[in-house]
């Protein structure tokens, strides 16, 4: 290694050593105000380290919206909120175009931004509207950007949505489109807390004072944090691990599990979402970086929505997270 390449290794691992920090300081915020739900706070966060966008699925009650909005605080995003319901039309999330007539009698039309123009959009139940509305997303998700009447329109960045869902099971719901599914980076399950921090809920938010967040970094800094975890390098061996798991997830790849029970499994999305995530994981445990462990441990959140599973593997009571629980646990070199 020469001394170019030494210098450059010295500083990312003094670049990686400040974000981590950093890291540690947004974790100890969102504590203050989220209490339990470990897994799930660094699940959110490692989607948004790692540029991307997340959908939390769970009954109603376990404080997701909360979690967002705290995390926009932290973070210093400035954001937006939009409540999902089935009467919402794709303009009340994007905008629209009004017709003004100037003094002197000219008309002409006006671009009116929605909501979507945010650093940090929550969309809360996102599953309540029709797959119309939910899927004025799709431009915006992918491209950062959107396209009204013709005219082309930049978002603000960083750009992420963190989006709350209820269980598909619930009355009034809507699956989420599948292009729509596969630009969520992760889908992060929300289950009950554990007794101690279900007691400490009780406590906490039912006095005459309640814990709130305050920002720890800004959204420049967080940005530099997302540049730094696609700088860390990836061995050859998680390399192949990536590739293994998300081919081995899709039906006529010579895996029994999957051709028996797979109707179709996740496209090459899915392996770049675990290439930055294995990344953002090892940074957020304090390595620079990852691991197998990593992308067998991402295995669920990545693959779970970007999988179906065939009927029959339905009626058997077989799940997607069964599915990749087998997949996962197979050697990956």
């Amino acid at each position: 290694m020469d001394a170019t390449d030494t210098n450059a290794a010295q500083e990312i691992v003094a670049e990686a050593e400040k974000a981590l920090e950093d890291i540690q300081k947004v974790k100890e915020e969102v504590s203050k105000v989220i209490y339990g739900q470990e897994n799930v706070v660094e699940s959110v966060l490692l989607a948004v380290l790692s540029g991307g966008h997340a959908l939390l699925v769970g009954v109603p009650g376990l404080a997701k919206t909360k979690l967002v909005t705290t995390l926009g605080t932290v973070l210093g995003l400035a954001g937006n909120r939009i409540q999902f319901t089935p009467d919402l039309m794709p303009s009340d999330i994007l905008g629209s175009e009004v017709l003004e007539e100037s003094e002197t009698g000219r008309r002409s039309f006006r671009f009116i931004k929605g909501p979507v123009f945010a650093q940090l959009l929550m969309a809360d139940e996102i599953n309540r509207a029709s797959p119309r509305t939910q899927s004025a997303l799709l431009q915006s998700m992918q491209e950062y950007s959107v396209t009204i009447a013709g005219e082309h329109y930049d978002l603000p960045r960083p750009f992420h949505v963190l989006a709350t869902q209820n269980p598909l099971e619930q009355e009034g719901t809507y699956p989420l489109p599948e292009a729509q599914l596969d630009r969520f980076l992760l889908q992060v399950n929300v289950g009950y807390p554990d007794a101690a921090s279900e007691r400490r809920i009780l406590l906490e938010t039912t006095g005459a004072a309640e814990e709130t967040a305050s920002p720890v970094v800004t959204s420049e800094r967080l940005m530099e944090i997302q540049s730094l975890i696609r700088k860390m390098p990836v061995s050859e061996s998680v390399l192949e691990a990536i590739l293994a798991l998300v081919r081995a997830a899709r039906p006529g790849e010579g895996f029994e599990e999957t051709d028996r029970n797979v109707a179709w499994g996740p496209g090459p999305r899915a392996g770049q979402a675990l290439m930055l995530t294995a990344r953002a994981r090892a940074l957020y445990q304090g390595r620079l970086a990852p691991s197998v462990d990593d992308v067998r441990a991402l295995a669920a959140p990545v693959l779970q929505h970007r999988m179906a599973l065939t009927f029959a593997a339905r009626a058997e009571g077989i799940t997607v997270t069964d599915v990749i629980a087998t997949i996962a646990a197979r050697d990956l070199n």
